[in-house]
């Protein structure tokens, strides 16, 4: 038996989805969208009602708050949890209609703009009959990437507040920004938290303990042509369009590329383009499990870069590439307790659990590299970046027991 609220978790979900928190690249500000801020201001309302301590959103919207320790907190490790309040621009974020599916059959599920969510391109819904679901109607994402996680984290703090006898040491709590842009960590102030370990929820499913990451980098190539008008252009024009084109014609396509690989492998993805006939700018994204094979990817799009400059003479082609990311798995290996206390958590409970590996990246990617060691759990998230998302709720609340039981093996533990 859960002790978790699971009509207030439930309430609390479907509240934080309507809130519009799409993130904006486009943005130079921070966070990227208005939107996330509110959210936020939400948050911080509801944590300070429920006797959370230090509550406060700072000024780059961020959401921190503290749990106090029920167990003796001298030498006990901190332990921080996380989620982002942003949600993915690859697809409508406002006006979320949430529609709660009780008792799932099995079956597919029909919204009310004619998408259907099936079995048949969502397998993980063989083993959801019976489970409460939460969809959109079709036209938004749901937004359970993250808000799911947020929820989470919300309403195990509000558990732990209401049950003094549970176990845990000092609890600290963030809400982040702009996580699905890249941006997720870049105020997070490591010194305010304090944490000796912290753990994201941003994963798919149940029973998920996510260990490693790709290692990525970004790139971005700028053609650069010559405009004149095309009834003079004979000799004289430069078409930077062309180029790149021809450009993103020599990529991998049957290897290296997203749609030809899985598991360990890697890939170099062309993700957006924007320009005119003078000039044009590609980015991309290089990923890969394996560090040292980034630099091999910069290579291989430099000598593309050579091949199409000789095909246009005129035209200048110029690659920068830059750091995102690195492999969780290689920050982790220096705690072990991180993933061993997880794992040891689902035991305790009965549950089954994986270790996987995610073919993309989390805030505690960086905060690994930083220092602070921090695995990524499951959220009950599922087809995320879709019109087609839904959330389980049962799921959800496996992950908020998950984490009660977690936090009482780390107050088993002494710095």
């Amino acid at each position: 038996m859960s002790l978790l609220n699971r009509q207030r978790l439930l309430d609390r979900f479907l509240r934080y989805v309507q809130i519009a928190s799409t993130a904006d690249p486009t943005s130079d500000g921070y966070p990227s969208s208005e939107g996330q801020r509110e959210l936020g201001k939400l948050l911080a309302q509801e944590l300070s009602k429920m006797s959370a301590v230090d509550v406060h959103q700072d000024e780059h919207g961020l959401v921190y708050a503290t749990i106090p320790a029920t167990a003796d907190a001298k030498n006990l490790p901190v332990v921080a949890l996380l989620a982002h309040m942003d949600t993915s621009p690859d697809a409508p974020g406002d006006r979320v209609r949430p529609n709660v599916v009780e008792s799932y059959d099995g079956g597919e599920i029909q919204l009310e703009s004619g998408e259907v969510i099936t079995p048949k391109t969502c397998p993980e819904l063989v083993n959801l009959v019976g489970k409460t679901l939460i969809t959109t109607d079709g036209t938004t994402l749901l937004g359970g990437d993250d808000k799911a996680g947020v929820a989470i984290i919300a309403e195990v703090a509000h558990t732990l507040i209401e049950n003094p006898h549970l176990p845990h040491g000092e609890l600290k709590l963030v809400f982040t920004c702009d996580e699905e842009i890249g941006h997720g960590t870049d105020k997070i102030d490591l010194d305010k938290l304090a944490a000796d370990v912290a753990y994201t929820l941003d994963g798919g499913g149940e029973g998920i303990i996510d260990v490693e990451t790709f290692s990525a980098d970004g790139a971005t190539v700028h053609f650069v042509g010559d405009s004149i008008h095309t009834s003079i252009a004979k000799g004289r024009m430069v078409n930077a369009l062309r180029g790149a084109a021809d450009f993103i014609a020599a990529l991998p396509r049957d290897s290296d590329s997203p749609e030809a690989t899985e598991g360990r492998q890697g890939f170099i993805h062309a993700n957006t383009i924007t320009g005119q006939v003078g000039e044009v700018t590609l980015n991309l994204i290089l990923r890969s499990f394996d560090t040292a094979d980034l630099p091999g990817y910069a290579d291989r799009l430099k000598a593309i870069a050579k091949s199409v400059e000789s095909d246009w003479p005129g035209l200048k082609v110029i690659v920068d590439t830059h750091k995102q990311y690195r492999n969780l798995g290689d920050g982790l290996a220096k705690l072990p307790e991180s993933i061993d206390l997880a794992v040891k958590a689902f035991e305790n409970l009965g549950r089954p659990y994986k270790k996987e590996i995610i073919r993309g990246g989390t805030d505690g990617s960086v905060l690994t590299e930083k220092g602070l060691p921090t695995p990524n759990l499951s959220s009950g998230q599922h087809n995320i970046h879709s019109v087609r998302e839904f959330a389980c709720l049962d799921e959800m609340i496996s992950a908020g027991d998950h984490l009660v039981e977690l936090l009482k093996l780390w107050s088993q533990q002494r710095r």
